[in-house]
């Protein structure tokens, strides 16, 4: 299996949260994960970091902000480059998808839960 390296952007420490599962998921299937948010702390063994340097090697980026807030995001989206955006559920963005095409990102509209455990990930 390939290693999708995964960038969790909305991390946060709370259990209680998809974030936080997806992180965990995600490192158990095999994929190296980057935890970005707001929150502070760390989750699945890797801290949490604000938005701000690019970093390279990144696969994937899963959405968990809602539309409102991604507009302080976008620049860092589209400058990290990765191959795949996933927008979770209640995280659509119209605007933001359209950019990520013009940036030849490609956009699904899932859940990364669910993509992992059927294997689609």
């Amino acid at each position: 299996m390939e290693n999708k390296r995964t960038l969790v952007l909305g991390a946060t420490p709370n259990p209680a949260r998809y974030a936080y599962l997806a992180a965990h998921r995600l490192l158990a299937a095999g994929h190296e994960i980057v935890n970005v948010g707001i929150k502070h702390g760390e989750v699945a063994g890797a801290p949490i970091q604000q938005a701000g340097s690019i970093l390279p090697g990144i696969h994937t980026i899963t959405l968990y902000i809602g539309p409102q807030r991604q507009p302080q995001y976008y620049d860092y989206i589209i400058k990290t480059n990765p191959k795949r955006l996933v927008f979770n559920p209640g995280t659509e963005n119209p605007e933001l998808e359209m950019l990520a095409h013009q940036h030849g990102i490609e956009t699904l509209a899932a859940c990364t839960l669910v993509l992992l455990s059927t294997g689609q990930y």
